[in-house]
């Protein structure tokens, strides 16, 4: 869950894991940990047509989530970060 500022400028000033709530440190705008966030659109043939849900995660959580898997998600190495 994000949260932002009232300004015209729309600063992220906070962001909770949807999952266990803990708030994950933000400073000046710009996530300082690792977190996940998540925008899932459904389209046609889904119970969920015209949805987008949005959601964070904390890095703990999606360790938790995705350690069930019965297909591990698939992972690449970057080479560069924006």
């Amino acid at each position: 869950m994000r949260k932002f500022s009232e300004q015209e400028s729309r600063v992220l000033t906070e962001v909770r894991c949807n999952c266990c709530g803990r708030k994950i440190t933000v400073t000046n705008g710009i996530i300082k940990e690792g977190c996940i966030r998540v925008e899932a659109p459904f389209g046609f043939f889904s119970r969920k047509d015209g949805q987008t849900h949005c959601f964070d995660l904390c890095e703990s959580c999606y360790d938790s989530i995705t350690a069930d898997f019965q297909i591990p998600a698939e992972i690449r190495e970057e080479t560069e970060f924006l």
